[in-house]
């Protein structure tokens, strides 16, 4: 208990003394994140924050190998030792992306090289009660966790105070969760972090006098993973990495609803934008200082999860899990992201399985379209989408030829045409009710697709029509006048 005692107040005193003198030195070198229309100071404001934790960090360790105060304790510290090489690699990367600005791919990659280097270091994944994942899948698990927890700090480092401050509840809970496993080398590991976190929001809460930059952010996201990760390696639940995951639910929700977000909208995974988590609270009227102290709050209810999650027994973890994703839940729909309430719209309403139905009735139709030659097949199938739209017109004209429908004589009342250019050869004209669902809207635009991909591009061989054609509604009679909506 001494050593720990001893790193945490060691790394604390460090990084309050050192801070300042890096941010003197990022100004002089213009090592300054400037203000532009997605960040929130006004000021240029030094970045390089995360020298200042790696070195406070570092200290105490040095001290304590060099001249061991605790020799029950410093035997674990091997644990520390052999986590430096891979946490070197994501701090470089952060530096230099601090200094000369990269792209999100190009810092995945010595990120998870970083994680290869951890995973072979003993940071594993486990399943379920600390057993690793069987096979090799425990490799694949482990980098995409911490690639995930490295990235997760990054992307929520948008309000002064905030990113460092989830990582101080975040170090804290995993610091108190190794007390109550009585795991030495995980406190150890976790006290430099604590105390050097604690230090350095003195400087970096609003109003900030220097900010982490991606060297402290990205550095901070992966220690913490690793930490969970051998924090569930000694886990008595049967859940795992439910503890760890509480403990970092806030920066690893705001993550995981940013990927889903720009997916739902079509747009880069990687590419920025001002729809975090942090930036809704801000739009909503709320000050950068409300925004990190309302986070603050969101992170120390989880960490109560996650500490009740690794002293209760195994019979309530189920009980604790459903209660944590109901509070996770209620907390994103009062964010408002209408993503979110749009999807969850399309399932309740039924509108989703709408869609699909008519994507699988299109699917359908597209192997009829490639089965057929003729033009009396294609206007059969023409026909059939229009008696299952319950169209109340349907009409084809196709080199000279026009096949004619009708359906139900009431549904014209209130009717919408669309009329479909095949290139020189005709066109095909639906009149659909109004009231038409999404299913059939989405179906319907669909097969105009792929009525002109398919009969306008096509070199079709037209035979003079049989004499039963008039079974199917071929009309020889001139070709009536183009219908007009009568809704």
């Amino acid at each position: 208990m001494y050593s720990i005692l001893f790193l945490a107040l060691t790394s604390f005193v460090c990084c309050y003394g050192l801070t300042p003198v890096v941010a003197a030195w990022s100004r002089r070198y213009g090592l300054v994140d400037r203000p532009n229309a997605r960040r929130n100071h006004s000021v240029p404001t030094p970045r390089t924050g995360g020298i200042a934790i790696a070195i406070s960090c570092l200290v105490p360790v040095a001290i304590l190998v060099v001249s061991p105060l605790n020799a029950a304790d410093s035997v674990n510290l091997p644990l520390i030792v052999s986590l430096l090489p891979a946490t070197f690699v994501v701090f470089a990367t952060g530096l230099l992306d601090d200094i000369v600005p990269m792209n999100a791919w190009q810092k995945l990659i010595p990120e998870t090289v970083a994680a290869c280097i951890a995973y072979a270091a003993g940071v594993h994944v486990s399943g379920a009660a600390g057993h690793v994942a069987p096979g090799l899948w425990s490799l694949p698990i482990t980098i995409l966790w911490l690639v995930a927890c490295t990235n997760a700090f990054n992307l929520i480092d948008g309000v002064d105070g905030l990113a460092s401050g989830v990582g101080l509840f975040a170090a804290f809970t995993t610091l108190a969760a190794a007390l109550l496993q009585k795991n030495a080398a995980l406190a150890l590991a976790t006290a430099p972090l604590v105390g050097a976190l604690l230090a350095f929001l003195r400087y970096n809460f609003n109003p900030a006098s220097i900010f982490l930059g991606d060297s402290g952010s990205l550095t901070i996201g992966f220690v913490l993973g690793c930490l969970g990760a051998i924090w569930s390696q000694k886990s008595a639940t049967l859940l795992g990495m439910t503890a760890p995951l509480m403990a970092l639910s806030v920066p690893l929700l705001d993550a995981g609803l940013s990927v889903v977000r720009r997916f739902l909208r079509h747009q880069p995974v990687f590419s920025p934008d001002r729809n975090h988590i942090h930036h809704r609270l801000l739009d909503r009227g709320l000050s950068s200082r409300q925004v990190a102290l309302i986070l603050y709050g969101v992170c120390g209810i989880a960490a109560a999860f996650s500490l009740l999650q690794t002293m209760t027994a195994s019979r309530f973890d189920s009980l604790l899990l459903v209660g944590f994703c109901a509070a996770a839940s209620i907390g994103v729909r009062l964010v408002g992201y209408r993503e979110f309430d749009t999807a969850r719209e399309l399932v309740v309403t039924g509108t989703f399985r709408h869609i699909l139905n008519a994507r699988l009735y299109v699917r359908g139709i597209e192997d009829r379209f490639a089965k057929v030659a003729g033009a009396d097949d294609h206007w059969e199938i023409v026909r059939d989408v229009g008696q299952e739209f319950r169209c109340a017109h349907v009409r084809m004209s196709l080199m000279g030829h026009v096949y004619e429908h009708r359906g139900d004589a009431a549904s014209a009342d209130r009717c919408c045409t669309v009329r479909i250019p095949l290139s020189t050869v005709g066109y095909v004209n639906f009149q659909y009710p109004a009231e038409l669902s999404v299913r059939h809207a989405v179906a319907l635009s669909s097969i105009v697709e792929i009525l002109q991909r398919r009969l306008a591009s096509s070199t079709l061989e037209l035979q003079t029509p049989p004499a039963h054609s008039a079974r199917i509604g071929l009309v020889t009679m001139p070709e009536m006048g183009e219908m007009r909506s009568t809704k």
